[in-house]
């Protein structure tokens, strides 16, 4: 007798989530768990994190909040460790928290430049470092990074970004040709624009209204910003056994803007 399981079950694997209090990150991380993954919620965002975990579990979800900064190594570990330690693996990361500073290398501080360039970069970096031995052990896995459009094409007033960004895309390949012989997958997702907080700082910080800044962001051929949810279904095609021969990719998800 033939059992038929769905592609996109995740039942018995672990997922890593960063910047899973809001946004992508945490419908990725309800998506995850909805198809069955034990998520840990990595933030620096203790509220955030906590209400995440609290709904999760009271959905019938294995859900763990971790404090984490990922431009911090011992935090990293300590995160990778405590996966472990509650689940005894770890099958997916999802490095997916960044900043965004909406200005130009001129009007940039040293301080600005360096954090939204160790959060999206070096971020995705330490926390890979530590959770790729743990997923060799298991025999592989699916990291999926956060890039974005402006990681493939520039931008207007967001010099760090763009570059930390287009690091990340290549990064994602660089990582995908070491560790592929090991089983481990590496892909990245690029967002369009989508309707986050952290888009609506972009107003903010660039002393737009905020109303007319999502619609001239909606601009694109479908005619619509994206939702969390969007790039989540990316996140869990390439998490899941669906994309089993997908690696080293670059997957665009933005309703056409980078047409």
């Amino acid at each position: 007798m033939t059992t038929n399981t769905s592609p996109l079950d995740l039942t018995g694997k672990t997922a890593l989530v960063t910047g899973a209090a809001s946004g992508i990150g945490l419908v990725a991380a309800q998506t995850l768990a909805a198809n069955g993954a034990k998520v840990m919620l990595l933030d620096m965002n203790e509220t955030g994190g906590r209400e995440a975990e609290r709904f999760l579990t009271e959905q019938g979800h294995f859900a763990r909040y971790i404090r984490c900064d990922v431009t911090r190594s011992e935090d990293c570990q300590a995160a990778v460790e405590a996966a472990v330690r509650e689940t005894g693996r770890i099958d997916i990361v999802f490095n997916n928290a960044g900043v965004i500073r909406r200005k130009t290398v001129v009007e940039l501080t040293e301080e600005q430049w360096d954090l939204v360039i160790d959060v999206s970069l070096k971020g995705t970096f330490l926390l890979s470092k530590y959770a790729i031995p743990v997923m060799e052990k298991n025999g592989g896995g699916s990291i999926i990074n956060t890039g974005s459009g402006w990681g493939l094409k520039g931008g207007d007033q967001a010099a760090a970004y763009c570059a930390a960004k287009a690091g990340v895309v290549n990064l994602t390949r660089g990582m995908a040709i070491d560790h592929g012989p090991a089983g481990i997958r590496v892909n990245c997702v690029c967002p369009g624009d989508t309707d986050t907080p952290l888009l609506r700082d972009e107003a903010k910080q660039l002393s737009r209204d905020e109303a007319s800044f999502l619609v001239a962001s909606a601009e694109r051929p479908l005619n619509r910003l994206g939702t969390p949810q969007d790039i989540a279904n990316a996140v869990l095609f390439l998490a899941s056994g669906m994309s089993a021969w997908v690696t080293g990719s670059v997957l665009v998800v933005d309703g056409g803007g980078l047409a």
